[in-house]
């Protein structure tokens, strides 16, 4: 008699994520589903099993898997998905699933750059007013309630999806999805006279041209660093990192 395929459930919302579904999904006999959260409206099409929005806390979580007897779980969110993050590792305790957590590098200051690592955003927000008056904020459409309060700043916020009130008094909104070229974004600091950049450490080459493009413009760089991972998880910075490690359970057999 055999048994049923293997099933992952990857928590997605990243190019990772896509990356590894489609890895996955070309296997013969892996069953690959993605959650996402719902955040973005118009995400693009993903390999394999699709599922969108929240499961309801670590319990909800655990039931998901136990129900839909999923063999391994993979954390492949955003590196500030924190509370997601923090679900996956109490479920994956709960039911005794394997789990791994993708996380791709952080940024790392180089020479010639200005960065001012913070904690929050709204330990960003608090520095502003002495870094400069033309802010390029790219930290995302959610979270910008910290900076609602800072006045006699110009904010140029970018972000895939409309952003989440309450705004800063003074904003203009720039809607775009990068990738970027360090060209292009040295076109828009020049453009509209920036003067500080405030992003959080999401790693990866995508958005990474900002980084530049602030070096060489002698930029003032306000950095969000990353919450701490929930201790003792498996923490992985690539796709083949994840692949080798899904290569040692001991998938069902097609006959067994």
């Amino acid at each position: 008699m055999s048994r049923p395929s293997p099933h992952v459930l990857i928590l997605g919302g990243t190019t990772e994520a896509r990356r590894l579904a489609a890895d996955l999904a070309a296997r013969p006999g892996v069953r690959v589903t993605t959650s996402l959260a719902g955040r973005v409206a118009r995400p693009g099409a993903l390999a394999g099993e699709v599922r969108i929005g929240g499961f309801g806390g670590p319990e909800g979580l655990a039931a998901w898997l136990r129900e839909r007897r999923v063999d391994a779980l993979v954390d492949a969110t955003h590196p500030f998905a924190e509370r997601i993050t923090a679900n996956a590792a109490r479920a994956a305790a709960a039911t005794g699933i394997p789990a791994v957590f993708l996380r791709r590098p952080g940024w790392q200051a180089g020479p010639g750059d200005h960065w001012h690592p913070v904690a929050s955003l709204t330990e960003a927000a608090d520095l502003l007013p002495g870094l400069g008056r033309r802010v390029f904020l790219t930290t995302g459409r959610l979270g910008l309630a910290a900076f609602a309060h800072v006045a006699d700043v110009h904010f140029l916020v970018r972000s895939v999806e409309p952003p989440e009130p309450p705004l800063p008094p003074d904003t203009r909104v720039l809607s775009a999805r990068g990738p970027f070229t360090v060209a292009d974004e040295t076109a828009l600091l020049r453009e509209h006279r920036i003067d500080v950049l405030v992003t959080k450490d999401s790693g990866g080459a995508a958005t990474a041209a900002k980084l530049t493009a602030a070096r060489e413009l002698a930029l003032p760089v306000v950095v969000v660093r990353r919450p701490s991972l929930p201790e003792g998880v498996p923490v992985v910075s690539d796709v083949p990192a994840v692949l080798e490690r899904l290569g040692r359970l001991e998938w069902p057999g097609p006959d067994s």
